[in-house]
């Protein structure tokens, strides 16, 4: 009977500044959201500028090891 009532979401215990708490309290109550919402939705947004910000890393490597650009022929295919 346990697995019936086992939580499919892992819980996480964060501390916050009071100024912050305060801060992200006032944004979850103003969109009528749950505080697990609004991390979650923070989380989602800091992983994808993570992704944007490697993405854009790679496209400077790459523009430095080669300043004229790549094409598709520069590019090996997979068939």
């Amino acid at each position: 009977m346990a697995a019936a009532n086992a939580r499919k979401s892992k819980v996480y215990t964060i501390s916050l500044p009071p100024e912050l708490a305060q801060r992200a309290e006032a944004l979850a109550q103003r969109d009528s959201r749950t505080m697990s919402e609004l991390f979650r939705e923070a989380f989602r947004t800091y992983s994808a500028q993570q992704a944007r910000r490697t993405l854009d890393e790679l496209g400077e490597y790459a523009a430095e090891r080669n300043p004229k650009g790549y094409t598709e022929v520069d590019v090996p295919s997979a068939y």
